[in-house]
């Protein structure tokens, strides 16, 4: 019984063991636990086992294929004229699928999981030749995924056992299904893919969007928005508002609030205002780093003059270099002495303020960048703008 627990176990991708029985260890279990156990008193009846044939889980894979082909069916996909098409037609065809599945991000999601169990229950047959019968539809679903993942911006997201050989295993598994099968990677606009929103042909983008699959050029340019801000909203924490306004703007389309259209112009319009976000800090003659503590000093502020604005600008730049140089050491947050030698640091230099900022202000900044700097910077050099950038 311990034998077959163990072989048993699961976790990540396995779901099952395979046991072989040569010498009729189950019969003379099922005996055993008829002997020891019954039914009525919480033990095991006549007839049960705490093993299946396998040929349940070729029935559990033939049921998960089928839901996968109804749920589909539901979208007007078409797994069977995918499959029967060649070429340019067969493309075509995938890209369709692919635009109805991502018309919302529950859709997207379910059809995700059908894909992935389906292909955990076809690794859990192999080696069974029978694993060939269902293997041009699981492989049909599987591409789709990859595609939808692709456009999505989330193919990392897929899971996976963690660490160690199990990771190694699953990436060779995933590097050798996509050099076997179709790979999507219409990430690109006019043939280069961006890696940033400022190289985005807005206008390009339109009549893309305009011609083609409305759902796909959504969730590609959802995707690059979605870097982009997750790469400048760590960096500065006032740009919070359009972390919000993002989860916002997809909360109202996923449910139904918005159409496609809509969706799409505010999206453009959401990727305009991240590119002038990004090119502030040049406008202020400031690094990310001076940026964020500049926006600290001043949203919200007193009315500024222009001479007022560069004197904060020039108590920005002294603060970072006086505590790179002097205050930020080797696990400066976990000792109390440092701690208190950063925070005083920030002091001294925020006393030269403009005097239009009261002594409340003056408190209430000094709080403000001292917290920003223990959530920003680890010490010895490490910082937020390491590890995003």
């Amino acid at each position: 019984m311990q034998t077959i627990a163990r072989a048993n176990r699961v976790f990540g991708d396995k779901v099952n063991g395979l046991i072989v029985d040569y010498i009729g260890i189950f019969r003379n279990l099922q005996q055993a636990l008829a002997i020891y156990g019954t039914a009525s008193g919480g033990g095991i009846a006549q007839g049960d086992l705490p093993v299946e044939p396998k040929a349940a889980l070729i029935n559990q894979l033939r049921q998960a294929l089928s839901d996968a082909r109804s749920f589909c069916a539901a979208l007007a996909i078409d797994l069977d004229a995918i499959q029967a098409a060649e070429g340019f037609e067969r493309i075509r065809l995938r890209d369709d699928a692919v635009d109805a599945i991502l018309v919302n991000d529950s859709t997207r999601q379910k059809f995700l999981t059908h894909a992935y169990l389906v292909n955990r229950l076809y690794r859990a047959v192999l080696p069974d030749p029978i694993a060939h019968e269902f293997n041009p539809l699981r492989s049909l679903l599987d591409v789709l995924a990859q595609q939808v993942r692709a456009v999505s911006g989330d193919d990392d997201e897929i899971e996976t056992e963690a660490g160690g050989i199990a990771q190694a295993v699953r990436d060779i598994e995933l590097r050798l299904d996509r050099s076997i099968e179709a790979s999507y990677e219409r990430w690109t606009i006019d043939g280069a893919r961006p890696v940033d929103l400022r190289q985005i042909d807005f206008e390009a983008l339109q009549r893309r969007f305009k011609q083609g699959h409305q759902h796909i050029e959504i969730e590609q340019l959802r995707a690059m928005i979605r870097r982009s801000r997750d790469r400048l909203v760590p960096r500065n924490r006032s740009r919070m508002d359009f972390y919000d306004a993002f989860q916002k703007m997809i909360a109202d389309y996923n449910a139904g609030a918005t159409n496609a259209e809509t969706v799409f112009a505010q999206l453009v319009d959401f990727a305009k205002q991240l590119n002038e976000e990004e090119r502030r800090g040049i406008r202020e003659q400031l690094d990310d780093e001076q940026l964020a503590i500049f926006d600290i000093l001043t949203r919200p502020s007193p009315p500024l003059t222009k001479a007022e604005r560069e004197q904060v600008k020039r108590l920005a730049r002294e603060l970072l270099d006086t505590l790179k140089a002097e205050r930020l050491v080797l696990e400066w947050r976990s000792r109390q002495q440092t701690r208190a030698a950063v925070l005083v640091a920030i002091q001294e230099v925020l006393e030269n303020l403009p005097q239009k900022y009261s002594d409340d202000d003056y408190r209430v900044k000094c709080e403000a960048v001292y917290q920003h700097v223990y959530d920003s910077y680890y010490g010895a050099g490490r910082s937020v703008y390491e590890a995003v950038g």
